[in-house]
Order: structure tokens, then C-alpha cells, then sequence
């Protein structure tokens, strides 16, 4: 696989995360997220990746619609890091959010599929 493709399918895997994040389809972000996730929100929160899908499933956490920009894709080996920006919309335990963050994520190829294994965002003034 050259690099080129690598990134490729790490661009359509995140897209792919940003869809099943919105329907709330858990299904799928069991497949995206690695089991050894750590997701640290553009608040400074941390959760584990069943943190995070229990959040989804209990509704404290409500994507309305997540927005990727200016997505950028570096491969080195079996490791792809992923930068970009977003407007988000989203409830947090009812709470109405709407901003716009700079986020890095990083996937790893495990098996026949690439999986995040880390997520970091920063809200933007």
C-alpha cells in the first residue's frame, strides 16, 4: 500500500467517524475506535473510549453536527496522524454547544482496518 492510499482510507475512516458520531451509530465507532483509546475533548476531558460511547448511549453527549475542515493526513509506517478543523454542535447534558476546534488524531493499521488509538482538540477563540 503506498502512502498515498494509506491516506486515503484514514481521510474516508475519519469521515466515516464523524457520521457515526452524529447518528449516535455506536456500532460503527466500536469499529473506528481502538479499544485503547484516549479522547481528550476540546474541553480538557478525558475518557477512555467506553467512556466515550457510553456518554452516546446515555444521550449526556448529543452530536448535532460536526464539520471537518482543512483535513491533513501524514502516514509514517502503520501510524497516520490526522489534523484539521471543525465546527461542532453538540449538547452536553442538555447544555446547547457550538464552537469551532483544531484537532489531532492518530490511527493505527490493525489487522485489515485503521483504528484511532488518540484524539486531542482545542477550542478556538
Amino acid at each position: 500500500m503506498t502512502n498515498q492510499q494509506a491516506e486515503q482510507e484514514i481521510r474516508q475512516q475519519e469521515i466515516r467517524r464523524f457520521e457515526a458520531i452524529v447518528r449516535g451509530d455506536v456500532a460503527a465507532l466500536e469499529d473506528i475506535l481502538s479499544d485503547d483509546l484516549t479522547y481528550t475533548h476540546a474541553t480538557a476531558v478525558f475518557e477512555t473510549k467506553g467512556e466515550f460511547i457510553a456518554k452516546l448511549k446515555s444521550g449526556q453527549l448529543k452530536y448535532e453536527s460536526f464539520a471537518p475542515e482543512d483535513l491533513r493526513v501524514r502516514v509514517f509506517g502503520e501510524t497516520g496522524v490526522l489534523t484539521g478543523v471543525a465546527r461542532v454542535k453538540v449538547q452536553v447534558k442538555g447544555e446547547q454547544l457550538s464552537f469551532q476546534m483544531r484537532f489531532t488524531d492518530v490511527y493505527v493499521k490493525k489487522g485489515d482496518r485503521w483504528q484511532m488509538v488518540a484524539w486531542q482538540a482545542t477550542r478556538l477563540p
